[in-house]
């Protein structure tokens, strides 16, 4: 071969190096969605686990002659101002997002190891054991969400494990219904079969050959999850059914505001846009996770990705 022949081939394949600098399997990742989505999440994430170390103030420090300063930016020890007993707007936002981190991902975990369980063997045995977990589900489906979580916070008191079992005692519906309609198609396939042709016991297959197959749909279930408890904890916040009044959280910050808003914009502007944001980036990364495992449900040319 020539070297003229040689030098064409080089430039030729120049290009297609160049472009596979990013590995293949990282490319579906790097949509806008995701990235944006993702970002959004990571600043969350890092405001809550942070929050003791970077909060100029003690969230729950109250200085009366200090009260209602307007945001002061970098033009003072306030940048977001202070709220009616004088405590740090900044400092409080970010414990809350530290609150509604924890409660965000202990929800969306026990949710989807209780509904992914019970779907998977709703879906698997099928027959008595599914009709009795399908009538369970349809009985505690019938209750509006929000008013059950008002009605067990009212009943059971305040407190953060109340408050993530009245977000839990509905939200693990989704998970079992879309495991169990996939366990449902997974029973009859044929390395199920095999498996227990092999002498495979029924809790081996569901653990080994079930549960890994169903982890998938329910991580992009997770994601939105999560934002819907978010939603519902700044909700119970708001109404004062959340969490004591010693935690500062964004939905207690907006109902502490709502009564100087038309003076004090800044006491509810800034936690709202806290939880708008969150719950935009949360929705964005898993409508951009859904694109990657379940491209059946891709829109073309629709979204940011």
């Amino acid at each position: 071969m020539t070297n003229s022949a040689l030098t064409e081939e080089a430039i030729l394949a120049r290009p297609a190096a160049q472009g596979s600098r990013v590995p293949r399997g990282l490319r579906p990742w790097l949509t806008p969605k995701i990235v944006l989505g993702g970002g959004i999440v990571l600043v969350l994430v890092i405001m809550g686990v942070l929050a003791p170390a970077i909060s100029p103030f003690d969230p729950n420090r109250q200085n009366l002659l200090g009260a209602m300063q307007a945001p002061q930016w970098l033009a003072g020890a306030h940048f977001l101002g202070t709220d009616h007993v004088g405590r740090d707007i900044l400092s409080r936002i970010f414990y809350g997002a530290r609150i509604s981190l924890v409660i965000a991902i202990t929800v969306v975990v026990i949710s989807g190891i209780v509904g992914v369980g019970l779907g998977a063997i709703s879906g698997y045995f099928a027959g008595k054991i599914d009709f009795a977990i399908q009538k369970l589900v349809e009985v505690v489906w019938a209750f509006p969400p929000l008013l059950l979580a008002i009605a067990i916070m009212a009943f059971f008191g305040q407190g953060l494990g109340i408050l993530i079992f009245a977000l839990v005692i509905q939200r693990w519906i989704p998970y079992c219904r879309v495991a169990r309609g996939q366990a449902l198609s997974l029973r009859s396939r044929d390395f199920v079969h095999a498996a227990r042709s092999l002498g495979a016991r029924n809790a081996r297959i569901v653990m080994k050959h079930i549960l890994p197959n169903l982890m998938q749909a329910a991580t992009v279930i997770g994601t939105f999850a999560m934002a819907t408890a978010i939603i519902a904890e700044a909700s119970l916040s708001f109404l004062g059914l959340g969490v004591p009044p010693s935690i500062p959280t964004w939905g207690g910050m907006l109902a502490d505001g709502r009564a100087y808003i038309s003076t004090s914009w800044w006491l509810a502007l800034f936690p709202g846009l806290c939880i708008f944001f969150t719950v935009l980036g949360i929705n964005l990364l898993g409508d951009g996770m859904r694109d990657i495992f379940d491209p059946r449900l891709k829109r073309s040319g629709q979204g940011m990705g």
